[in-house]
């Protein structure tokens, strides 16, 4: 099922299938998200859940035994339920069944809220631990843009200016989605606010992944009109960056991340990987971004 959400400014729709944001609209028509062409990559807006990014050989341990799951979780896949309805927001809902457990053997549930606000829209997660043992869970966005935003622009007349300037360096990336250590890392974001958009970084790099950024925030803006958007990660450790390697793909995405893939040097546990929550029964973690157009 499919949702539309609308304000005064600002028209989105959201669905049951993978309980994302699948269109966001301004006054004028123009579409923010992208809408999946296939011929480059058919996501939109996945949500990231119970892991993020790739495992090693597809499994993690637990103490209630292996998580076998493929790259992002099974969340993007999975049909959620509508709890709540307003005319500028949803409340998706997702959790456990048989298919879950088979490949994370904890009961949860995850709540996901979109709205619509004054000057854009945000996006909520809400992690409960409705088990009896203590529950490692990763979560994260992966909203794509498209960029260019207006026909007659390129992919490279548009940068990515963060809050603060950063002395960090991408972590490495492996085929398969595997993170490399301190050594390999690229300094793309070294010194700097800005990284002007190529897509010959993603061809070398495939995708930019920040732990412990000064920022946080980061906008997508062209270079000569100012005009884009910028979205507010605060709470969330981690940052990736990232658009389909060797396509010159239009759109860009920016990832808020709770955790990240697995590292080529890892111990294998779930609990041990960098910024995985543990929750207690019943706790539960609320995260959220928001992005607002410029």
């Amino acid at each position: 099922m499919e949702y539309t959400l609308q304000n005064e400014k600002y028209t989105a729709v959201a669905r049951t299938q993978g309980g994302e944001l699948i269109s966001f609209r301004d006054w004028t028509g123009t579409e923010y998200l992208w809408q999946g062409d296939p011929a480059y990559w058919s996501g939109r807006d996945p949500i990231l859940f119970p892991i993020v990014g790739a495992l090693k050989d597809g499994t993690v341990d637990t103490p209630n035994g292996l998580c076998r799951m493929e790259r992002h979780g099974f969340a993007r896949h999975s049909e959620f339920t509508l709890t709540r309805q307003k005319p500028d927001s949803v409340t998706l809902e997702l959790t456990e069944s048989p298919e879950t457990l088979a490949q994370y053997p904890y009961p949860f549930l995850l709540r996901v809220t979109h709205r619509l606000t004054e000057t854009g829209f945000e996006t909520a997660y809400e992690v409960t631990n409705t088990g009896v043992d203590p529950m490692p869970f990763c979560v994260g966005g992966h909203t794509a843009f498209n960029c260019p935003l207006v026909p007659g622009e390129r992919f490279e007349d548009y940068r990515l200016v963060f809050d603060e300037k950063e002395y960090a360096h991408s972590i490495a990336v492996h085929p398969g989605g595997l993170l490399g250590g301190f050594l390999e890392r690229e300094e793309y974001l070294f010194q700097t606010d800005t990284i002007p958009l190529r897509h010959a970084i993603f061809d070398e790099a495939d995708t930019l992944v920040y732990d412990g950024l000064r920022s946080g925030g980061v906008s997508l803006v062209h270079k000569d009109t100012g005009r884009g958007l910028r979205m507010d990660f605060h709470g969330f450790p981690m940052l990736g960056i990232w658009t389909m390697p060797d396509k010159n793909a239009p759109y860009i995405c920016i990832e808020p991340w709770q955790g990240c893939g697995a590292f080529v040097d890892e111990t294998g546990r779930f609990a041990d990987k960098p910024h995985a929550v543990v929750l207690a029964p019943g706790e539960e973690k609320s995260l959220s971004f928001a992005v607002d157009l410029l």
